[in-house]
């Protein structure tokens, strides 16, 4: 996947997610925290549907690279590289 590609399957998992939150300005340098109303669960969510989705795995000690939009696309890059699009 490019990283175009993984940042709309960000925001398609954002949007399951977070349904009620309007993503059209969302801010890619921003953490997600700070533009969204997400908890820790909501987190855990995005962790747990790119695994299913994608069968990425993310370690715990890793949730932390997940905190902003570029910075989530620059780290599942190389883990999503080979993964094509559907």
């Amino acid at each position: 996947m490019t990283p175009a590609e993984i940042r709309d399957e960000i925001l398609d998992i954002l949007s399951e997610i977070a349904p009620d939150e309007d993503l059209t300005d969302l801010d890619d340098a921003k953490s997600f925290r700070e533009q969204m109303e997400l908890d820790s669960m909501d987190f855990l969510d995005i962790v747990m549907e790119l695994r299913k989705r994608h069968r990425v795995q993310i370690p715990e000690d890793e949730y932390g690279n997940l905190a902003s939009m570029s910075s989530t696309v620059q780290y599942l890059e190389p883990k999503m590289r080979d993964i094509v699009a559907a």
